[in-house]
């Protein structure tokens, strides 16, 4: 079987490398991590050439002294001083940052924007990286030199030329650390905005929503230590193997204890079978596996609140014959609005929660049953839950049910998003916030001396459509890949170019670099691998996990080039530049991270005496009111929520469609065109799908097919050419990759709850391709 490269739409280049293979697919029958992983990071490291740097990174990465956080993912550090507490894809991450090829300007010299706008995302990001700041020349159609100098002037001009503030916009992606995170915010508030779109927007936005109504935390409240001490975990929306690889390890953990394994997800994903540990050597010697999972369940995509309202319909029922069901004076003591709550779960029928799951009653009483006979149980999700229509009400609902038997604030229980990328939580904790409070913003202007905008800036949804009708006419992105990541791919694409400029801080070429306004610049910045050196030595920056744990990272090699910037350093100059009379010391606080940790101390609730706790080992954990069970509700009390069910069953011939990474993908940088834990070899135009659903249909195993999705406007969107792949998910049900379907989420289908694009629930056809 080959792949028409030419059948591609040009606003749809290719993200993956071009396969040297036909496309394989074989059902995946191994344990997760293991020798796979071993394999496959030893094949990695000697592509990349990086047999010496890649160990030597391996043993400083995640270590409490003089280390490097991973720039992957946000799972917490090992309380027990693991020396290898690393996995696959975070090596893989950091071995793509230290790689020896490199972006300069004979590069640019050498190839046109035109050019390169043709060229796959995989080669875009597998030329290495950039090396000093470039603009784009309008008349050669080439990237060109600019002095930082020049760059910080056209940026400061630009802005200052502005008729309002809100004309910009000021994006981050995850992986800023919380130094220049801060920095970044004021210089936009500083200007006089709160345009501050973020990656949160885009992922975690209902979680940070829901927490913040039932418990007043926009946080989880557990951290490593209640994983380590909980009777039951709940996984629910979770691809732990490739999305938080080393949350195996508490897996295998909790299974060898005696802990109750729950998996929710359409998928049965390879995390949710068995597990060798890497760091675990006898177990690798001895090719002896764990056990990840006790419990697997299928919901229908979006079916994860009515199997919450299930089992908290089952402990209900129970409470009946059983009063030790529900932890009665906790909910007396702590809790409101439980009597409504109760009136409904009794009021719904059992048939619409099969209906609406996609589970039988007997999978939702066997899931309640270990719910009920667990003394602590955590509940833990992902994307799988956030990016619907109804992200918040599912989050709240899990709430509900850790609520009635008093799972909150005490060891081992509570509820616990998993955050996808290394430090979003943190941006958000450092001030990176769209719909800022007026406390936060208080203390901002005492400890800072501004005055900054009270009215809500521009989440991501609303900047693209603010740029694309030319009310916002700068962006400034800080790391990420914003033209791939972003919902309605053609219209970002139409929003970026119509903007006045566009600013780019990355360590790697991508799309966002030749998808640009009609001035661009590219500012290269350091990698979290690299030393950060300022007038007072070697900097550390700090960054805070998926359970707010925050501590110091601290680069370990010579940076890729000596034009490169810190983040801080390049926001300060760009501030300077904007603000010419301003009072912040920007380049006081560039030469000592110190000073800028002092004034979050003052500015941030939680960081106080920041700069001595961040120095602890592991650093510290920012309080939680909710932990400690103090809730920050009107109520002054954690809240039931007694949303309504929604109808989420797809309409005959149309499926829901979920859009996911593979495994050898870290957001959107594309290691190969392999996903090793779905089978799958040569191949990302791709449709998972129903046996039963594609037989209906007349699509053949591997059969060409074509995707359209029908928007909330009724307006369609498509993909030709895609092959689809029989697989073990729910009828009705159907995924593929991010981000080449990102093309088929409108720009208007994003949850009236959370504003999120609702990637993950898609109203799609699939038929046999056409011709």
């Amino acid at each position: 079987m080959s792949i028409d490269d030419e059948a591609q739409e040009p606003l749809e280049p290719r993200v993956g490398p071009v396969p040297e293979d036909d496309p394989e697919f074989r059902p995946y029958r191994h344990p997760a991590a293991g020798w796979g992983a071993a394999r496959s990071v030893t094949r990695f490291l000697l592509e990349e050439r990086a047999l010496v740097d890649g160990p030597r990174a391996i043993m400083r990465m995640n270590h409490e002294n003089g280390g490097f956080d991973c720039p992957g993912c946000a799972w917490p550090d090992d309380t027990k001083g693991l020396h290898l507490d690393i996995c696959e894809n975070g090596i893989k991450h950091v071995t793509w940052e230290m790689t020896r090829k490199r972006v300069d300007r004979d590069f640019f010299a050498a190839h046109a924007v035109t050019e390169l706008a043709g060229w796959s995302d995989y080669d875009l990001e597998n030329q290495g990286r950039l090396t000093e700041p470039m603009v784009y020349d309008a008349a050669s159609d080439h990237y060109v030199p600019i002095s930082w100098k020049d760059a910080f002037e056209l940026v400061g001009a630009t802005l200052r030329g502005l008729d309002s503030p809100n004309r910009a916009a000021y994006y981050t992606s995850g992986r800023l650390g919380n130094e220049a995170t801060f920095l970044y915010q004021l210089m936009a508030r500083e200007l006089g905005t709160n345009n501050l779109p973020d990656c949160s927007n885009m992922c975690h936005e209902a979680s940070g929503r829901a927490l913040r109504a039932s418990l007043g935390t926009g946080k989880g409240t557990v951290d490593l230590k209640d994983w380590e001490s909980a009777d039951a975990l709940f996984i629910l929306g979770v691809n732990a193997a490739s999305n938080a690889p080393r949350m195996l390890t508490a897996l295998a953990e909790a299974d060898r204890r005696g802990a109750r394994i729950v998996h929710v997800n359409p998928l049965v994903e390879a995390a949710a079978t068995r597990t060798i540990v890497p760091h675990e050597f006898t177990d690798m010697a001895l090719f002896r596996t764990t056990r990840t999972s006790t419990l697997n369940l299928q919901p229908r995509i979006g079916g994860d609140m009515a199997l919450m309202r299930g089992m908290a319909k089952a402990v209900l029922e129970k409470s009946a014959s059983d009063p030790k069901a529900l932890d009665v004076a906790f909910i007396d003591r702590h809790t409101a609005g439980f009597e409504e709550y109760r009136a409904l779960c009794e009021a719904t029928p059992w048939e619409e929660l099969e209906r609406q799951s996609g589970l039988s009653r007997d999978d939702i009483l066997e899931a309640a049953r270990v719910y009920g006979e667990a003394d602590r149980s955590i509940v833990s999700w992902c994307l799988g839950l956030t990016q619907h229509e109804h992200g918040v009400d599912t989050v709240r609902e899990i709430v509900n049910l850790l609520l009635l038997r008093g799972n909150l604030g005490r060891e081992g229980a509570g509820p616990s998003p998993v955050r996808g990328h290394s430090n979003v939580q943190g941006n958000r904790t450092c001030g990176i916030d769209h719909r800022p409070t007026d406390a936060f913003l208080d203390r901002l202007a005492d400890a800072c001396g501004i005055d900054p905008p009270r009215e809500h800036g521009l989440d991501t949804v609303r900047t693209i459509r603010a740029m694309r009708e030319g009310t916002v006419k700068v962006f400034v992105g800080m790391g990420g890949n914003f033209a791939l990541a972003a919902p309605d791919t053609a219209a970002t694409y139409a929003a970026l170019r119509s903007c006045d400029l566009t600013v780019q801080v990355s360590t790697k070429l991508n799309r966002s670099h030749v998808v640009h306004g009609r001035a661009a610049l590219i500012l290269p910045c350091l990698g979290r691998t690299e030393k950060d050196h300022q007038r007072r030595g070697v900097q550390s920056t700090s960054v805070e996990d998926s359970m707010s744990m925050v501590h110091l990272s601290v680069g370990m090699k010579r940076p890729a080039s000596p034009h490169l910037l810190s983040e801080p350093a390049i926001v300060a100059g760009m501030a300077r530049a904007a603000l010419p009379d301003s009072e912040t010391p920007w380049d006081w606080y560039v030469e000592d991270y110190d000073r800028i940790r002092d004034t979050m101390a003052e500015a941030l609730e939680g960081f106080e005496d920041f700069n001595r706790r961040v120095r602890l080992p592991l650093g510290f954990r920012i309080k939680q009111p909710a932990r400690e069970l103090v809730f920050l509700t009107p109520s002054g009390r954690a809240e039931f929520s007694s949303a309504a069910l929604p109808d989420i069953v797809p309409e005959p011939g149309t499926l829901a469609l979920g859009t996911m990474r593979s495994h050898d993908q870290w957001n959107t940088t594309i290691y190969s065109d392999n996903d090793r834990y779905r089978g799958v070899k040569n191949l990302r135009t791709l449709v998972f799908m129903n046996r039963a659903d594609m037989r209906e249909r007349g699509i053949a195993d591997m059969g060409p097919v074509d995707i359209t999705s029908t928007a909330k406007d009724g307006s369609s969107r498509f993909l030709t050419g895609y092959t689809a792949i029989p697989y073990d998910i729910p009828r009705g049900c159907a995924a593929g990759y991010m981000p080449e379907m990102n093309v088929l989420c409108a720009l208007g289908d994003y949850s009236t709850q959370s504003d999120q694009p609702i990637m993950k629930h898609l109203k799609v056809t699939v038929v046999p391709a056409a011709g």
